[in-house]
């Protein structure tokens, strides 16, 4: 609208679709919730656990990770980074997923492996990506290569920076202090040891 134009282009929902969620802890159960709220259909890939936790909560589990990717129109990573984690998502997974498909990372860029993001979206898998994670960080270069492509919007790293998130993290925080001072702790992580400070 700030040149002029109007609806030049039609827009896509969620609706319909297929999001896959790669993580099924306390994030991408959210985000699962969030998802069927909009009547998409979620499908879930990760640990053992994690698909049968998403089949208890009714949604539906990935039988392999090939499928995970060429059944998702939407794929948003959750998985912690570990030695376990680091690189999983190879660039056979993304060049495999489906035309106009979105990948989704703000958990962290490592996951991917290092190079292959950039490769497959200039390859056209996947269409489009929603990045706030990066391989180093911060990124001050305006020709960071991810920022000129036309098919990837990039926050910066913003996605844990919220006020009510904040509030709620020190607050606790503050609490558990006050009452650690105090003489009576909450929230006390390994309770063995800290009976050698009575």
């Amino acid at each position: 609208m700030k040149n002029g134009k109007w609806q030049t282009n039609i827009g896509s929902t969620i609706h319909g679709k297929t999001i896959g969620i790669w993580g099924y802890g306390k994030i991408g159960q959210r985000i699962a919730q969030y998802a069927k709220v909009f009547g998409a259909k979620v499908i879930v890939w990760g640990s053992e656990s994690s698909r049968e936790k998403a089949i208890e909560d009714g949604f539906e589990r990935a039988n392999s990770k090939e499928e995970f990717f060429t059944e998702s129109d939407i794929v948003t990573l959750h998985l912690r980074l570990n030695e376990n984690t680091f690189g999983i998502v190879k660039e056979l997974d993304l060049l495999s997923m489906k035309d106009n498909s979105v990948l989704i990372n703000t958990a962290r860029a490592e996951i991917i492996e290092e190079g292959k993001l950039l490769k497959s979206l200039k390859a056209g898998k996947p269409s489009y990506a929603g990045l706030d994670v990066y391989d180093e960080e911060p990124i001050y270069d305006k020709n960071y290569e991810l920022l000129k492509l036309p098919n990837v919007v990039c926050t910066p790293h913003l996605g844990y920076v919220e006020k009510c998130g904040y509030e709620l993290y020190f607050g606790k925080a503050f609490e558990n202090a006050l009452n650690f001072i105090n003489g009576k702790p909450t929230n006390i992580a390994n309770p063995e040891v800290f009976k050698d400070f009575n």
